[in-house]
């Protein structure tokens, strides 16, 4: 699965976020600023081209579908974070967290209940 880039991911997430569409529909569920409709709908063919969506045609237009899952895309994403950024270790990077106050002791209280649980 080849990386997204900033603008990529904005434009997957309003296409997570509406399911199954075209380019008119993702334009309108994109977060402002909203790009053209062009730079979208090149975006979305790069997608295309990279596997995360599958088009089929529809009179004129095509309808575009996620290939791969928000949760999936996520997973990968942040497994490739923390191996690159943090020695593969989920301790540093709540370690990291920690240090720099982005984590109070209660988040970090509930986190715990939820390893626990699991």
């Amino acid at each position: 699965m080849e990386k997204l880039t900033q603008q990529e991911e904005v434009a997957m997430l309003a296409i997570w976020k509406t399911g199954q569409g075209f380019v008119k529909d993702f334009l309108e569920a994109h977060p402002s600023p909203q790009p053209p409709y062009t730079t979208l709908a090149s975006t979305i063919k790069n997608l295309e081209k990279k596997g995360y969506l599958k088009s089929e045609k529809i009179g004129n237009v095509y309808r575009y579908t996620p290939v791969i899952a928000e949760s999936e895309y996520k997973q990968k994403f942040m497994n490739g974070f923390v191996k690159d950024y943090f020695e593969d270790s989920y301790k540093a990077l709540v370690t990291f967290f920690a240090k720099e106050k982005k984590i109070t002791p209660e988040e970090l209280k509930e986190i715990v209940k939820m390893i626990e649980k699991n």
